[in-house]
Order: C-alpha cells, then structure tokens, then sequence
C-alpha cells in the first residue's frame, strides 16, 4: 500500500469527517484527497516521474502535507528542508540529492532567490505558496487548472521504495541525507498506534515543525491513517497551544520537552486544562526528571520516546507505567528489536551501559549516495545510533548520553563537527572545538573554544558574524572562549569531556601540547 491511500480511503470510507485543522480552517478527508490528486496530477504534467525528488521549505501548513501525499502517490521522493537553514545549506542539500523541484513559502522568497541559481532546478520548477514572485509558479493556480481524479498508469508501488529523504547533520560536517522507505514508514505507524490507541475520533495537535522526523512520522501520519484529525500549528507559542488543546479537545498531546518546559514556565498549566488528553508524550532531547515531575505534581504523567531519523521511534514508554518507571524511555517497539551493545558489539547484561542500537523494518534504507556512511552505520542488519544506554531487568530502556557528541538545542540536533567545520573556513582561526553545555531556556547551547592564529584578533562579535550567513541560528554557539591551545590526546585527538569540564569549573592555567602530555606554565 501506498502511504497516500490512507487518505484516498477515508475519503471514501468518511468523506466528511475533518482530516486537516490549520489557522482554524478546517479540511476534510475528501477535500485533502482531491487537492493531494489536482496536485499529483499537475507534478505528473511538470514532468516529475518515479524515483524524482521533490523538495519542500515550509512551515507547517496544509499545503506542507498535500506536497508530502501527492510526491508519494506519484512514487517521487518527498525531501523537506529545515526552514531553519540559511541559503548556503539548502543549496548544499538540494545539490547532494539532485532535487528538481522545489516548493517554498512566500517568507522563503529571499533564501529561495539566493538559492535558485546554485541547483539543478529548471525555471518552471520553483512553486511558491503565498504571494509568488515572478520567477515562480503559484500554488494555488496550478492546483485549479489540474484535475482531482486519481491520477493513472502509475505503477504498483513497492514497499521498499524510497519516498523519503530526511536529512540530518553529522560527524563528518555536513547533512547526510536518511532515505526512509513506504514500508519503514507504515511500521512506524503501525508502532506508534500501539501506544496512541488511536481512533477516528481522535484529535492530535502537531507544533513539531513537520521537516522533523517527530513532527511528520510521530506526530502527524499515525492519527491520518487512523481517520483522525490532525490540527497544525505553523509556531509553537505555550498560550495558544493550551487554547487549541480546550477549544478542539485534544486527546494525544506530543511535543518536545522544551516545549513541556516553556508552557510550564508562561502557563503554569494545572490538569484541568488538559481534561480532554488521554496521553502525554515527550522525545527527542535530553528531558529532565525536574520537568516529569513537575508535571506529575499536577497530575499530568508525561512519558518519553526515543529514538532518530534513521529508525524514527526505537522504545516507547507505555502510558500504565509511566510514573513507576519515570526517566525511562520504555520499552523496544512491538515492530523492532532493541538491545544495548559493548564496543565489539557483544550484547552487554542488564544495568551496564552500552551503545543501544536497533534492527527491524524501521530502519532507513541507508543515508543518500553515501554507502560508506551507511556501512559505518548498519553492520549485520543492526543500526548503530551511537547514544549510550542501560537496560534494567524488566527490560525497560533508559539513555545515559547522546554519542557522537551530538547535543539537542531546543529540539534541533546540533553536531559540533558542523559547526567545527564553518569556524576553521574562517582565515583567522587555527583551531575550534565545539560541545554543548546546558541552558536553562533551550535545554542546550552550543560553547565554542577557539585558537586564534598568531598575529590575528578576532572577537565574538566576528565570530557570530561569520556564522551568520553560513549556519541556521541554532547551530550558532551561544557562547565562545578564546585559549591559546585545545586539550588533546596522545593521538592529538581533542579531549571533549576536559572541554565540559573547563565549561563548569573554569579553564586551568595549563598548556596541551599536540603529543598529548600536560605542561604547567612556567
């Protein structure tokens, strides 16, 4: 089955009932199908075939799904952009991924003008939703000269077909796209309506942004393919997302903990204001017991999921064991197999902490064009997530630290080696090392310790500047140190771990030569 027959079905099966609520307009399931197909139909006339990819750079919106259902009905690959990133990381994106469409908002217009003459994307392809300038289709125009009819002489699709590329950052310094299969998708599904117990009657509020994993997979399709109703918020703000939950009686709440930690501190929210949710998720990034615990102190049991782009959900905490087992998230998915694993890949015994990593039809097909990043990641049908955990007897998971000294700043995944990357291209730098340290407002943010080249000055003013037009905000580190050396090893690899430690204690007066060996200072 195709991920878009969900919706061609419930508009057969409950024409009327309301798919889609955005900016308080609602779209029924009928509705949602004939615009998914007036806009297959034109992508189908554009010239898009099976196997193209198509990009988007939106906010959440309706729009933002019938792009994500036509793509897949046509079996094209659905690529959504970050709406974070400045212009040069977007044309990084579209180049490794040869893209050849691109829809945009009408407040992307600046970045996509920046963009358009640096990709492989032809005139004619740039479609914009809103007010669109002159070198751009519009959305709304296309969609009333194509017909709604199911689009023909599409071939049966194939469950491993690729309809997804999600890209993240990484180790190595730049975003790696995961190519995530129509049947991983319908298992994510299938997994997160174990826990969910979703029903047409079922309302979910999403202010996730839907270029994320949690936002589009977690969050949005597992209520679509159950008839429910999903309404879309293109901004979280606290106030407005307790409005929504007591004016559409929302029965699933999911969102991020540093969201849970924003309405608690402007809202201070009582369970009287969530009457009609039945459940409670937190996941991705670090979540603080504090924070679990000041929800539960109001009678709100807040249960966390885990997991990545290349697998989407891993464990999830069931909503009956949410207090007893507070600070774990929970158990391996129903379709998944989870264990923890020592650096030789042996399967460690509970309570010693391992690497977790996960097998199953959840698993990304590989990450785009990079077959060695993919090796390096899947060995023996097991994906490596590189976060560290422990199991305890009765089998439920917990995270001890997130590996590959990845740190979440306010939901967004930061990757030092990204940051490290754009701070050395400055000429006046030697050496950067980045780590992330806590913040009370996002979690974490990134600190940066920087080596100045002899006979150079730079000050955090350059520095930000510089990082400005090359990485999205919140990637920019919020603060910066200047020191004469790094901390490294033997192999004059840089310590991180001295890095966290120079960030909580102060930097000693100490001097790391490249052979590793500490020399005090005379």
């Amino acid at each position: 089955m195709n991920v878009a027959d969900w919706i061609r079905k419930w508009a057969s099966i409950l024409p009327k009932k309301v798919a889609l609520i955005y900016d308080d307009r609602p779209i029924t399931y009928r509705e949602l199908n004939d615009r998914v197909n007036r806009l297959a139909n034109y992508l189908l006339r554009l010239g898009v075939r099976e196997g193209d990819l198509v990009a988007v750079l939106l906010r959440n919106c309706v729009e933002f799904m019938e792009i994500f259902f036509a793509t897949s009905k046509i079996n094209a690959i659905f690529v959504p952009l970050n709406f974070r990133l400045v212009a040069s990381e977007v044309v990084y994106i579209l180049r490794d991924c040869s893209a050849g469409t691109l829809f945009f908002g009408e407040e992307f217009v600046e970045t996509v003008e920046k963009v358009r003459g640096e990709v492989p994307i032809d005139e004619g392809r740039f479609i914009c939703i809103g007010e669109a300038p002159p070198w751009a289709q519009h959305y709304e125009r296309v969609l009333e000269g194509s017909p709604a009819v199911e689009p023909t002489g599409l071939r049966e699709t194939d469950p491993e077909t690729p309809h997804i590329i999600m890209y993240t950052s990484g180790t190595t310094g730049f975003p790696k796209g995961a190519t995530l299969s129509q049947r991983k998708t319908f298992f994510n599904v299938l997994n997160a309506n174990i826990y969910y117990h979703a029903t047409p009657d079922d309302r979910m509020v999403v202010s996730r942004p839907l270029f994320h994993s949690g936002g589009l997979l977690v969050d949005s399709l597992p209520f679509l393919y159950k008839g429910a109703t999903v309404v879309m918020k293109k901004r979280f703000s606290p106030q407005e997302l307790l409005e929504t939950v007591e004016r559409y009686k929302i029965t699933v709440l999911e969102t991020s903990a540093t969201m849970y930690r924003f309405i608690l501190e402007q809202c201070d929210p009582d369970a009287s204001r969530f009457s009609s949710v039945k459940c409670f998720f937190t996941g991705g990034e670090n979540v603080p017991l504090s924070l679990l615990r000041a929800y539960s102190e109001r009678g709100i049991v807040i249960c966390q999921v885990f997991g990545q782009t290349e697998a989407s959900t891993i464990t999830w905490l069931p909503v009956e064991h949410g207090l007893r087992k507070m600070g774990s998230v929970g158990l391996p998915v129903f379709h998944g197999e989870v264990k923890i694993v020592d650096e030789e890949g042996k399967e460690v015994p509970p309570g010693e902490i391992g690497e977790i990593v996960v097998s199953g039809p959840i698993l990304m097909s590989g990450y785009w064009g990079r077959p060695d990043l993919t090796a390096e990641t899947i060995k023996d049908g097991w994906l490596h997530t590189g976060d560290l955990g422990v199991r305890d007897e009765e089998g439920f998971y917990y995270v001890i630290d997130r590996g590959r000294n990845m740190f979440i700043s306010g939901g967004e995944n930061v990757y030092p080696a990204e940051v490290e990357r754009v701070l050395l291209e400055n000429p006046k730098v030697l050496e950067a090392a980045v780590v992330g340290v806590p913040d009370p407002k996002w979690g974490e943010v990134g600190k940066a310790f920087i080596v100045v080249k002899e006979g150079e000055v730079l000050t955090r003013e350059d520095v930000i500047q510089w990082c400005l037009d090359r990485l999205a905000k919140y990637k920019i580190p919020k603060h910066i140190d200047f020191v004469e050396a790094l901390p490294k090893n033997a192999a004059g690899k840089i310590v991180r771990h001295v890095l966290k430690e120079w960030s909580v204690k102060g930097k000693p007066d100490f001097r790391f030569e490249s052979r590793g060996k500490e020399v005090e200072k005379e």
